[in-house]
Parts: C-alpha cells; sequence; structure tokens
C-alpha cells in the first residue's frame, strides 16, 4: 500500500480512469438497452469489467437502476425492472484496481424525451460547477459544498436525490463508512473541512455524486466521480 501521497493520489487517478474506460465500454457494446433487467445489464457489465480488467472485487453493491427506480436513493434496493424504449437509466459501480477504489457513475437516456436528455445534460454541469467551487474555497465544509450543490439544482429545476453528495474514497478495504460517521460525506450534517487528512495521517479524498430528480415526472439521474483530484 503506497504511503506518500503523489503515488496516493496517482493511483486513484488511474481506477477512476479504469473505470471511466469501463462506462464509455458499456456504451459502446449498448449493454444498456431496450427490453433488458437492470440485474441482467449489472451482470453484463460485471462480466465486461472482469474481460477488461479482471476485476472481481468492488467496494459497495452495483446499481443499475431505470425509470422511476432512478428516484431510489443508493440504499434502498427497488425490485428489478425491465428496461423500456423511451427510457432513463444510471449506473453505479465501484470497481477496485489494485486495491484502489474507483466510483464512478453515469446516466444513458433512451429515446427522444427532451426533459431527460436536459437532465442528464445537466448532471455534469452542476458537477462541474460543485468542483469549481470546491476548487476555491480552502476551507469548505460538507455542509457548504452540499449546500451549493442543492442550489445548483434547484436553479436547474431539479431536487437531489439523496441525503448526501459525497464521499471519501481511497485504498480498499476503505475506512468504514455509514450514516453515524457524517464526517465521512457531503452532508448537511458535517461541519468539518473536506481538506483535512484522516485518523493515519493521509490526505482525504473526495467523491462528489450529483443525483437529480424530478418527482413530478418520476425519474432521475445520477453522475459522479473524483472530486478533490484530477
Amino acid at each position: 500500500m503506497a504511503k506518500d501521497e503523489s503515488t496516493r493520489a496517482a493511483r486513484l487517478l488511474d481506477a477512476q480512469a479504469k473505470a471511466e474506460r469501463l462506462f464509455a465500454e458499456i456504451e459502446k457494446r449498448g449493454l444498456v438497452a431496450p427490453g433488458a433487467g437492470e440485474r441482467a445489464v449489472s451482470d453484463r457489465v460485471r462480466d465486461l469489467a472482469d474481460a477488461l480488467f479482471g476485476i472481481t472485487r468492488r467496494w459497495h453493491k452495483r446499481i443499475v437502476r431505470s425509470g422511476p427506480n432512478t428516484l431510489r436513493p443508493y440504499r434502498e434496493n427497488p425490485p428489478d425492472r425491465v428496461i423500456g424504449e423511451d427510457d432513463i437509466v444510471f449506473a453505479d459501480f465501484g470497481p477496485i484496481f489494485e486495491d484502489y477504489e474507483a466510483d464512478f457513475g453515469r446516466t444513458f437516456v433512451l429515446g427522444d424525451d427532451p426533459v431527460k436528455h436536459r437532465l442528464r445534460d445537466d448532471l455534469s454541469e452542476i458537477f462541474a460547477a460543485g468542483k469549481r467551487y470546491f476548487t476555491k474555497h480552502d476551507d469548505i465544509t460538507g455542509k457548504q459544498l452540499y449546500a451549493e450543490v442543492e442550489r445548483y439544482a434547484a436553479e436547474a429545476g431539479w431536487a437531489l436525490g439523496g441525503w448526501h453528495a459525497g464521499h471519501l474514497v481511497g485504498e480498499f478495504p476503505h475506512e468504514r463508512i455509514d450514516g453515524a460517521e457524517t464526517e465521512s460525506y457531503i452532508t448537511p450534517d458535517n461541519d468539518t473541512p473536506l481538506r483535512r487528512t484522516d485518523k493515519a495521517g493521509q490526505t482525504c479524498h473526495w467523491i462528489l455524486e450529483v443525483h437529480l430528480v424530478d418527482r413530478e415526472r418520476e425519474f432521475g439521474g445520477f453522475y459522479e466521480e473524483l472530486l478533490s483530484l484530477g
């Protein structure tokens, strides 16, 4: 396990680059397709990750959600759903690359629904705005960043779908994270600075998650990747 910060950062960025390649292949190969069940698509992605990178470990459950299931937060487990012709789907995977975690999420739109396309496009823009705000404020807390992401979402006409907008990321197995440990999350309850060291004296690195929802139309979307690197 790497001890110097430059090596840790490089390995986290490498893990993310591989996850990004995996998602590019998901789209290129049309794995997210009408008529397929969410679990079947998740299994296809699992098999592709194994074929491309030999991945057999993940640091959180594999998620593929479509239609109204995209409203549901991470911890819920909605029933398997068949993807429709004019649907919206998001995937959230946490593969382990050489003992370093990647956490990567993207949204796919099937069909021509302009509102679904707008939501998908807004995801990356709101992520970028949140990252710019983080970069410009050295002492920013989890509470402050969550509030900014929530504001960007509201200005675009969406709501946030979860109680947090990101979390710590690092080596695997990661330091235990649960709902009681608010300092591990970008959440309204976290008044601690995001730029700090952990209990082992290592730099904390963060994932930013943007989960946008339209509860009236009953769909949402998801976008996540590294916040503090790249």
